[in-house]
């Protein structure tokens, strides 16, 4: 026996020497591919985050055309079992009966419901007898924005089967490079920083602080090349509001505040915005009821909400301080509040709105 594990020793060394290299190898191989693995894994997620917030808008999209297609197959098996049960299942409560549960409406609603708007940049194919104005009318947009979007060196140099491509609204757009901020972008394009909020197909990787990702695209509503001569000079004069509480006729609403108006009416934004670094006290337009006062979570920030009892309601929005609570009655020119930068805001500014009836109108039609 003993000469057996005498003559076995070498063996034994042997192969222990091997289960030694073997060890060393399997552990160069795995620490090298682990290397490998975080580096792979250390660009990958760098890629990521440089296009965060990139596909935001066409993910949204997407899921929802998903939910809106399992919807269509599941319906009829619902209204199957439904039917069996012995109910009717096209027999619940009308819109109008939903609202009505509240005694105080202050649910959005505007008069753009029956018209379709764009959220992204579409082609256009160039037709037989089309100009870049008879394009621009078409499409309700400026011919600097056509011009800016697909570099133009001229009105005349556009050509049948050239495609173009369309903003959804005035203004210009812009590709997120690092060490852009909304401020920097709205100082390039001389354009109002609120109202880029404001546009609802713009994405932000944070709401709270409006930070925007590299290589998104942007749209800039009436942003303008300042380089660039236009091609139909607009006079872009800051309205400055008359003074707020000024006595007018009747039927008539006085200015709610003192400032400047940096955004007025347009689909995306059912208002004006009247900015003033001052944080001037904010005045009922008319005299009313307060129907809604305090923290909205809609973004409209410390908000006041007066119906006036002739058909005609307005919101105030963004204020830093309220003075009137709900059920209080206000007079025309009355303080309710103090200009603030509350909610989705991006500077000290009053958002206000008027209602007739059910639906926002512009504030511009009935103020004077």
């Amino acid at each position: 026996m003993k000469s057996f594990f005498r003559e076995a020793r070498p063996f034994f060394i042997d192969f222990s020497q091997f289960l030694r290299e073997l060890f060393i190898f399997v552990t160069k191989v795995l620490h090298t591919q682990f290397v490998r693995f975080e580096t792979g894994k250390g660009m990958f997620v760098s890629r990521l985050y440089k296009q965060r917030g990139k596909h935001a808008t066409r993910f949204v999209h997407s899921s929802m055309a998903g939910i809106t297609a399992l919807g269509i197959m599941v319906a009829p098996v619902l209204v199957k079992q439904l039917e069996a049960q012995g109910v009717n299942p096209w027999d619940v409560p009308s819109p109008s009966q939903v609202l009505s549960a509240s005694t105080e409406d202050t649910s959005i609603s505007t008069d753009f419901s029956q018209q379709q708007y764009r959220d992204s940049i579409i082609d256009y194919t160039v037709q037989s007898g089309d100009t870049v104005s008879t394009i621009a009318q078409k499409f309700d947009i400026s011919t600097d924005t056509i011009r800016w979007q697909n570099n133009l060196a001229s009105k005349d140099s556009i050509k049948d089967g050239q495609v173009l491509q369309i903003l959804p609204v005035t203004g210009v757009s812009h590709k997120v490079q690092k060490g852009d901020t909304l401020d920097s972008i709205a100082k390039k394009y001389d354009a109002n920083k609120q109202a880029i909020v404001d546009f609802p197909f713009n994405t932000f990787v944070n709401d709270e602080t409006f930070d925007l990702a590299i290589g998104q695209l942007v749209i800039v509503p009436d942003g303008v090349k300042q380089d660039e001569i236009p091609w139909s000079p607009v006079a872009r004069v800051k309205q400055i509001t008359p003074d707020a509480g000024t006595v007018v006729a009747s039927g008539s609403f006085v200015w709610p505040t003192q400032g400047v108006i940096t955004q007025k009416f347009y689909w995306y934004h059912p208002g004006v915005d009247i900015a003033n670094p001052a944080s001037p006290q904010v005045l009922a337009a008319d005299s009313g009821k307060v129907i809604a006062s305090g923290w909205d979570n809609t973004g409209y920030g410390n908000m006041v909400m007066i119906d006036h009892g002739n058909g005609y309601r307005t919101r105030y929005g963004h204020m830093q301080k309220l003075y009137v609570v709900v059920g209080q009655t206000v007079t025309r020119g009355s303080a309710i509040g103090q200009m603030g930068s509350t909610g989705r805001s991006t500077g000290t500014h009053l958002h206000f709105e008027v209602y007739k009836g059910a639906t926002r109108i512009s504030p511009l039609s009935v103020l004077r």
